[in-house]
């Protein structure tokens, strides 16, 4: 299979074309998201010799994460797989998160503004892909729910800037977090490959960002 994978969910902005087994990656930290993504997209396809016409489908970080970088990711899917006729498979940012992570259990955590984070869990199974246990949420570092098992791993920049707060909340159920840690292209291809073998591939206009905090909202509105 052939398929390009990109995310700018967080400050970190990644692109990578996984085909035959090899997957080639762009990843960069800052602030340049759309003055640099599609010539990363044009870099990895150049490497490869490969153009979009020849990909099967195109997937992407959907979020939850920056407003702006996702609303950039959405964009320049939907404008490629219009353009080439392609599918489009959506993965969560957290989740691209948690599979980059060397670990059984991971905690993920984006920094939401608002002294609040986009946390959710994820325990890797035995095909080596993370399956999300419980749901995404988007709630004071304080308040994450409490966990009935130990041995978990934290990741993401909400670590960065709520650790403390986290750790207090979870007293003996994280051995530690990894600080500076992005979701990244590659993680993308890996769980977007089979998301997209189990028919879970979706027009281009439907190709949108998962904001959670807005999903959240409408839900305390309807009670």
């Amino acid at each position: 299979m052939k398929l390009l994978a990109l995310d700018t969910s967080t400050e970190a902005c990644s692109v990578a074309l996984a085909h035959d087994n090899t997957t080639i990656e762009r990843f960069e930290v800052g602030q340049q998201h759309s003055g640099r993504v599609l010539l990363m997209v044009q870099d990895v396809l150049a490497e490869a010799g490969m153009t979009l016409t020849q990909l099967d489908a195109i997937a992407f970080g959907c979020g939850p994460g920056s407003f702006t970088g996702l609303r950039i990711s959405a964009g320049v899917v939907q404008g490629l797989a219009f353009g080439a006729n392609l599918p489009v498979v959506s993965i969560s940012s957290l989740a691209a998160l948690a599979q980059g992570v060397d670990a059984i259990k991971i905690l993920t955590a984006f920094d939401a503004r608002m002294n609040q984070v986009y946390w959710a869990a994820y325990v890797r199974n035995a095909q080596g892909l993370v399956e999300l246990h419980g749901e995404e949420i988007v709630i004071a570092p304080d308040r994450v729910p409490a966990l009935t098992e130990t041995g978990w791993i934290g990741a993401g920049n909400g670590w960065d800037q709520y650790a403390g707060l986290l750790l207090e909340r979870l007293q003996g159920q994280v051995i530690n977090w990894r600080a500076q840690c992005f979701p990244r292209a590659r993680a993308v291809a890996e769980l977007a490959v089979n998301a997209y073998a189990k028919g879970m591939a979706l027009a281009p206009e439907q190709a949108l960002p998962v904001y959670v905090r807005d999903e959240v909202a409408v839900k305390q509105t309807k009670r």
